[in-house]
């Protein structure tokens, strides 16, 4: 299992929201290359960058800034965040990402996901980002999850997989930045329900949450993304990759 650290940037800074809203960000960094290299010195072994003001506005806002984060550090480097172009793809991995985040506009644009696809082979994952109601009736949030709409998620992600999606980002809203640990029956229905391999977001708050999703490992969760709970220290990411990294 993968352990994963989230490097989220907002206005150049290196931020945490709570369940993706705008105005709840706790600022960690006014310099958020410096965090990525730390992240790797306590041996990360990809980092998960999200460009906040991209996701928001629909277009890159710290395009700069995530390619000199590929470029100081020597582990992968995988972005999400306003991605909804051919040419903004393109413009990152030659940056140096390896891979890049579709969210809204996969949803939206089958055509555009089937280009990237070709255009990209095993650089496109998806993030599938889900909040309210129980398990089976949870709506997609999408705009930098400012909307939700409903989808067939196992057909949809039946159909990602022939289009040749390479991996599923899938963090659950409701507890993303909250600290109120994860909910086991959600991860654990969504990765039944995936033909591709999964990583986990959202509410991871202890060792022992990491303990209980290293259980779900074989189901096919290739990863975790820990985010504000590695900023206040609550899990050390150095002993997390040592004892759960695969």
């Amino acid at each position: 299992m993968l352990i994963i650290p989230a490097i989220d940037i907002k206005d150049g800074r290196c931020v945490r929201l709570v369940k993706g809203e705008e105005g709840t960000e706790t600022v960690f960094s006014d310099e958020p290359v410096e965090v990525a290299k730390r992240w790797e010195s306590a041996g990360a072994g990809l980092l998960h960058v999200v460009d906040l003001d991209g996701a928001f506005n629909g277009e890159p806002g710290n395009f700069d800034l995530v390619a000199s984060i590929a470029e100081a550090v020597e582990i992968p480097v995988q972005v999400g965040g306003g991605v909804r172009n051919l040419d903004t793809i393109a413009r990152y991995v030659r940056a140096g990402v390896s891979r890049v985040i579709l969210g809204t506009a996969a949803f939206g644009d089958r055509e555009f996901l089937s280009r990237a696809c070709r255009a990209f082979p095993g650089k496109v994952a998806i993030g599938i980002d889900t909040r309210g109601g129980e398990e089976g009736k949870r709506r997609i949030a999408v705009k930098g999850w400012k909307e939700t709409i409903e989808v067939d998620t196992e057909g949809f992600l039946n159909d990602l997989k022939a289009l040749g999606v390479s991996l599923i980002i899938h963090t659950d809203v409701d507890r993303d930045g909250t600290m109120e640990g994860f909910d086991t029956a959600s991860v654990r229905g969504f990765i039944a329900s995936s033909p591709i391999p999964v990583v986990a977001s959202g509410g991871i708050s202890s060792m022992g949450d990491l303990e209980r999703l290293a259980g779900l490992g074989e189901s096919g969760l290739a990863g975790v993304i820990l985010g504000r709970a590695i900023y206040t220290g609550a899990i050390d990411l150095k002993a997390a990759v040592q004892r759960f990294s695969s």
